[in-house]
């Protein structure tokens, strides 16, 4: 973390794609950097949010970031939460940085929106990241999360790329237990590949053979509206009906291939208990009228073996930055500003609110349907190939914004030498806490996420 005379020095908060471009924009004009990392690596959703069939949209990722973090001007501070390891205000009033980025991305489930149904968390209720978290690491040795059972039969309310990724989970390792029960192995990432008829084809057997319900997935809206592909913004009409017919096929698609099935228009109104535990939901039906979602009187009931939330995902609160609802309360929504911290802004979807990496409307057009269907795994060619392009239009989308809140640390008040020398300290003595030895491309390659 050294340049000749730096009269900057900046503590980013997150080190995953919006972090990283951040600290690459600040390193590249002569500022260091601190990055501040909850996890042991720095990949974020990447590495915890994406399942792991996504392996070259993942290692093109890992290498961006690492790109960004290995600078000589960025110094990584691992293993430090912020709100729970430093303070907040203590790192933006009394560490001594020039300024603050807040990078952290969205990890908190948004609550399932059903009276008490909290109450019933690890009693028949799942929340989306903490599944997809097992789905990732569980096969790893030292991995200490919750532990969780793909089943058969599962309720899955959400509706977006994420909600899909769930249902395929869930699909994809109900019907490798199925086949194993048969004596035939499968591995995971050729089955999602292939797809669930394919693979059962080759066996000469069909789905119907598996005896499975298979799992369903809720959805407030129709499929038409699913946010499977953002709509642009200022899109016409024209432009409007071919994102809504993009959305339906592109779910159908998804639907014949890993076999999930699908409930649109209806929102969970209340909770099913026995036992003190939830066995499945009521649903009141819905209509939309523009783009609003209209409730209707008609109510309908679903059992099954548990229901994994997967609305979305917002920030976590950290103590000390005041909240407007389900985000933090920005003044200034385009670079992140807060009205009790003049020198901290925001990156990435701890401003949008958004945890899924494809989500933003200022790279829709980028992301075209046929790279969305790689991400998929429904595209007409080999697998994931051509997903890769999300990368690069999600970092575009990041550097803007990098390089706008670069312009506004560069315009504060330059720090002292002993200023500097403190911060330097501080870091070092964190760094040194957590067992890191300054050697970024060791560190990442030492373990994995914990």
């Amino acid at each position: 973390m050294r340049s000749a005379q730096p009269s900057h020095c900046v503590a980013v908060i997150g080190g995953a794609v919006a972090g990283a471009e951040v600290a690459g924009a600040l390193a590249e004009r002569g500022i260091e950097v601190a990055v501040f990392e909850q996890n042991r690596r720095p990949y974020g959703k990447i590495e915890d949010g994406l399942p792991r069939w996504h392996v070259a949209l993942r290692e093109k990722e890992y290498e961006t970031i690492g790109s960004k973090l290995s600078l000589p001007n960025v110094s990584f501070v691992p293993h430090t939460e912020i709100g729970r390891d430093v303070g907040f205000r203590e790192l933006a009033e009394q560490w001594g940085f020039t300024g603050v980025v807040l990078a952290c991305g969205a990890w908190r489930d948004r609550p399932l929106q059903v009276e008490g149904a909290d109450a019933y968390v690890g009693r028949g209720l799942i929340y989306q990241n903490p599944f997809i978290v097992w789905f990732n690491h569980s096969n790893e040795p030292g991995y200490d999360g919750a532990v969780f059972e793909a089943r058969d039969g599962a309720l899955v309310v959400g509706g977006g790329l994420a909600s899909i990724d769930v249902v395929k989970v869930l699909m994809l390792e109900t019907a490798r237990a199925k086949l194993r029960a048969r004596g035939i192995e499968v591995d995971l990432v050729e089955l999602e590949v292939k797809g669930i008829p394919k693979t059962l084809e080759r066996h000469g057997l069909a789905f119907e053979d598996l005896g499975l319900e298979g799992c369903t997935l809720f959805y407030r809206r129709s499929a038409a509206d699913m946010p499977l592909m953002e709509m642009p913004e200022n899109a016409d009409e024209k432009r409007r009906e071919k994102v809504y017919a993009g959305r339906a096929k592109m779910l159908a698609k998804a639907m014949e291939k890993y076999r999930f099935r699908f409930e649109p228009l209806c929102l969970p109104c209340g909770l099913l208990v026995e036992n003190d535990q939830l066995v499945g939901l009521r649903f009141r039906r819905t209509r939309i009228e523009g783009n609003r979602v209209i409730e209707l009187d008609e109510t309908f009931e679903r059992r099954g073996v548990y229901t994994i939330s997967s609305i979305g995902s917002v920030p976590k609160e950290i103590p000390g930055i005041p909240m407007k609802g389900e985000l933090f309360g920005f003044t200034d929504w385009e670079i992140g500003r807060l009205a009790d911290y003049p020198t901290v802004f925001s990156a990435g979807n701890v401003v949008t609110g958004k945890g899924n990496i494809v989500a933003s409307r200022k790279h829709a057009r980028e992301v075209t349907e046929t790279v969305l269907e790689a991400f998929l795994g429904i595209g007409e060619g080999d697998g994931h190939a051509g997903e890769e392009a999300i990368a690069d239009a999600v970092s575009a989308h990041a550097r803007e914004g990098a390089q706008k809140i670069a312009d506004e640390i560069a315009v504060q008040p330059p720090i002292s030498a002993a200023a500097l020398d403190a911060v330097r300290e501080r870091v070092s003595k964190r760094q040194q806490a957590v067992g890191y030895g300054g050697d970024y491309g060791a560190w990442v390659r030492g373990g994995s996420r914990d």
